[in-house]
């Protein structure tokens, strides 16, 4: 008798020691722009749609699917509120998201309460250009001697690149001067000089395979079709350069790309196009998953 009353006593803490050993789930927000010529190459679907509903069938990941057009552009307060991290594509709409949004992303990501991931032609998204521009800020001020960083008068020059695209003979972006007592950021173009959206395959090498980001993937590995992009990519200086593409013609790109901004971070990866099905490829949607995972707020620190 006494045995049976043991038992029953200890189990119920043991099983309230499960319940709280469970991780907590990842919750991913999908935005998409939602072009309709993406159905071309997602069957009938939308990106952003598909992307999800793969992210969804993986253990410990709850996913929102939300576009340029849903309710509050879909990045309302409650719905942030409920965001680990946010994957992001966006191409010929980019000027359309509400600069109140694109600041309270931003700030979230700063403050490291929302991980940032963004897809090929979200080079040029807003939420991607801001984080890059401030990153450009702090790498600037570390440049500056600590003694004269209080009292450092600045100008900041290139604020609104979105739309140019540089020539390969211009001088690369960001760039700092010091003029007249001024110290002068020409801010990231968040571009490179040469595409071509021939959907010509592009070989993937792992440069880095023992990043979490690399987790499960092949040292290399073939994207069947895709848009090609150029170097030099105008970004400040990655933390981590996990992927690199090359094509047959010799070009290649740094294709997954890592930074810490403030307390967030943000991970760029450049396959893509939306005529082409490269979200529908494993390897691409893994790169996805495990960039969500590392950038999601919990693991910020680590």
């Amino acid at each position: 008798m006494r045995t049976s009353i043991l038992v029953l006593l200890v189990l119920p803490v043991f099983s309230h020691l499960a319940v709280a050993a469970d991780p907590a789930p990842l919750r991913v927000l999908v935005w998409d722009e939602r072009q309709p010529v993406q159905k071309q190459a997602y069957e009938g679907a939308f990106l952003g749609d598909t992307i999800a509903a793969w992210l969804a069938k993986q253990p410990g990941v709850v996913v929102k699917s939300v576009a340029l057009d849903s309710p509050d552009q879909g990045l309302d307060a409650a719905t942030l509120d409920a965001t680990d991290v946010i994957v992001w594509w966006g191409h010929v709409r980019q000027k359309d998201v509400a600069a109140a949004r694109v600041e309270d992303v931003v700030r979230r990501v700063r403050e490291g309460t929302l991980g940032f991931v963004p897809l090929h032609s979200a080079h040029w998204s807003l939420p991607f250009v801001r984080l890059m521009q401030e990153r450009a800020k702090a790498d600037a001020l570390a440049k500056v001697p600590e003694a004269e960083r209080a009292a450092a008068k600045w100008e900041f020059l290139n604020t609104s690149p979105i739309g140019i695209v540089r020539k390969a003979s211009e001088p690369l972006t960001p760039s700092l001067a010091h003029e007249n007592g001024v110290w002068k950021l020409t801010l990231p173009q968040c571009v490179f000089p040469a595409y071509r959206p021939d959907g010509a395959p592009s070989h993937v090498t792992t440069l880095l395979p023992d990043h979490p980001i690399a987790a499960g993937l092949p040292g290399k590995w073939d994207v069947p079709q895709t848009e090609m992009y150029n170097e030099p990519f105008h970004v400040p200086e990655p933390d981590a350069v996990v992927f690199e593409e090359r094509w047959d013609k010799g070009e290649r790109f740094r294709s997954g790309c890592a930074w810490k901004v403030d307390k967030g971070r943000v991970f760029y990866f450049r396959p893509g196009h939306e005529t082409y099905p490269v979200f529908r490829e494993e390897t691409c949607l893994r790169v996805v998953l495990n960039a969500a995972r590392w950038a999601a707020p919990h693991v910020v620190g680590k």
